[in-house]
C-alpha cells in the first residue's frame, strides 16, 4: 500500500513541473496544499511551529531545497552509551561528557523563510515544532518533487490553541482557504493511475 501510495505521489507531483506551481500553509486547519494554477491538488496534514517557535506568516518563496538535510540548531543529546538523555535539544546545549549532540534529521527540505521549512517528520497532531512545516514523508516527497526553487509559499492562520500553546493569538495574514472541504481529512489520496491497477 506504501509503495502504491508514493507512486501514485510521485506521478501526480512529476505531472505538476509543468504547471504553475504553489503552496499554501493553512496554520489554523494544521494544513498544506499544493496548488496548481491556484487550484488545490495535494493535501497534506502539517505540524507547524508551536509556542515560543510560532510559524510565521506572510508570503514567502522556496529559497532551498536539500533531499537529506539534517537541522544545525536542533536534535537530541546522547550520552557515552548512546542513550538519548535530553530528546529535544538545542545545539547549545550542554553535552555530558563522551557524550554528543545528534541533529534533527529534516530529509525533503524545502526552506522558505530564515531557518524554516517544509520537511518530512513526525505529526503528533499539534503544533509541535520550532518553527518548520513538519508533514509525512511521502507527502514531503511529493512537495518536493513538485516544487522550485522560487515557487511561492503563503502562511496564513492561526497557530490553534491546545495545551501546547499559550492562548495569545498570532498576528499576522489572516484569510480563509480559497477551496472547499474535499481536501479535508477526511478524504483519501487519489487513487492510483490506470496503468497500475
Amino acid at each position: 500500500m506504501r509503495v502504491i501510495l508514493g507512486l501514485t505521489l510521485f506521478f501526480r507531483a512529476a505531472a505538476l513541473l509543468r504547471a504553475e506551481t504553489s503552496v499554501e500553509i493553512d496554520l489554523q486547519e494544521q494544513r498544506a496544499y499544493l496548488l496548481q494554477n491556484g487550484r488545490p491538488v495535494f493535501a497534506s496534514p502539517i505540524s507547524s511551529g508551536r509556542y515560543g517557535h510560532l510559524t510565521k506568516t506572510g508570503s514567502f518563496t522556496v529559497l532551498e531545497k536539500e533531499r537529506s538535510h539534517y537541522s544545525s540548531m536542533y536534535g537530541k543529546i546522547v550520552d557515552a552509551n548512546g542513550n538519548t538523555v535530553v530528546a529535544d535539544a538545542d545545539a547549545d546545549m550542554q553535552v555530558p561528557r563522551g557524550g554528543k549532540f545528534i541533529p534533527a534529521p529534516t530529509h525533503h527540505f524545502m526552506r522558505f523563510n530564515g531557518g524554516d521549512g517544509m520537511h518530512a517528520g513526525y505529526l503528533p497532531g499539534y503544533p509541535a515544532s520550532h518553527g518548520c512545516v513538519r508533514m509525512p514523508e511521502q507527502y514531503a516527497i511529493a512537495f518536493f518533487n513538485a516544487v522550485r526553487v522560487g515557487t511561492p509559499v503563503t502562511v496564513f492562520g492561526r497557530t490553534p490553541v491546545n495545551r501546547y500553546y499559550s492562548g495569545q493569538p498570532q498576528r499576522g495574514f489572516q484569510r480563509p482557504p480559497p477551496f472547499g472541504p474535499f481536501m479535508g481529512p477526511g478524504f483519501p489520496p487519489p487513487p492510483p493511475p490506470m496503468w497500475w491497477r
